[in-house]
């Protein structure tokens, strides 16, 4: 059986560690790297629930999409769910694996790629590129960044286009902007947190942006130039568990791979 060594460098082919965000925390967070695998339970976020699923799926692995740590621990005494998971997985045997913004800011293979492919969208591009070195010199690289956009295979009216939304997402609530009467063709996407995207989709000219965690007053922002609709945070990102399913399956097939049946959204709807 590979070790887990062997399948996070693997993935990391695909989302360098070095493409993350300063402030994120992917990479092996509990664990022997060079444990074997016995079987891989992949989910969006790193719960107890989903450490007792890995056990009871004989998984000594859990690859999630969210790091569990994100800030220094000093103490482990289950005080919180932070230190009820990490426990709980030493205890179990069970290593944590993230792959969160570096699996965001690849083109090929990453969390925006599948939202697009989710919508249908054609022509896609990185929408905000990010700089990396390059034979010495600093410049955008087009297979790295944040946000994607592209363009509906036929223009839609907005409402259609909402309708389209909700059933291609999994969505029960859509947050929105004052629609423009407009008929869509351009989508901005950024699965989680997109907000800080949204100039780039102005300018981009982008119709509706799609994205999650938008607060009351920021919606102001598309001030008439573009819609927004925030999806939900766990919504934009869940079709990201079939994506990392896909990844692996692709590369290995000697050891059990499970997508988690838990639903870890911490946001409930009345």
């Amino acid at each position: 059986m590979p070790s887990i060594h062997e399948l996070t460098t693997y993935l990391e082919t695909i989302a360098p560690s070095h493409y993350q965000e300063d402030y994120d925390n992917s990479g092996l967070l509990v664990g022997d790297p060079q444990t074997e695998i016995t079987g891989v339970m992949i989910s969006l976020d790193a719960t107890e629930a989903v450490i007792d699923e890995a056990v009871a799926k004989g998984c000594n692995l859990v690859v999630a999409h969210h790091p569990i740590i994100f800030r220094g621990l000093k103490r482990l005494t289950g005080r919180n769910y932070v230190e009820r998971v990490v426990i709980k997985a030493i205890r179990e045997g069970v290593a944590l694996y993230a792959i969160h913004t570096n699996l965001d800011n690849v083109y090929r293979n990453g969390v925006n790629g599948k939202i697009a492919e989710k919508l249908g969208l054609e022509g896609t591009r990185i929408l905000a590129q990010k700089p990396l070195i390059k034979s010495g010199l600093l410049a955008p690289d087009p297979e790295v960044g944040s946000g994607m956009i592209g363009n509906l295979t036929a223009p839609m009216t907005e409402t259609d286009f909402l309708q389209k939304l909700k059933d291609n997402m999994l969505v029960d609530c859509i947050k929105h902007t004052p629609l423009r009467g407009r008929m869509v063709q351009s989508i901005a996407v950024c699965g989680g947190s997109g907000g800080f995207l949204l100039p780039r989709a102005i300018a981009a000219g982008a119709d509706f942006f799609i994205t999650a965690d938008y607060k009351y007053h920021e919606f102001f922002d598309a001030d008439g130039q573009i819609v927004i609709a925030d999806i939900g945070h766990y919504e934009s990102e869940q079709f990201t568990i079939n994506l990392l399913y896909e990844i692996i399956s692709k590369k290995y097939s000697n050891f059990a791979r499970y997508c988690t049946s838990v639903n870890t959204n911490p946001v409930h709807y009345f």
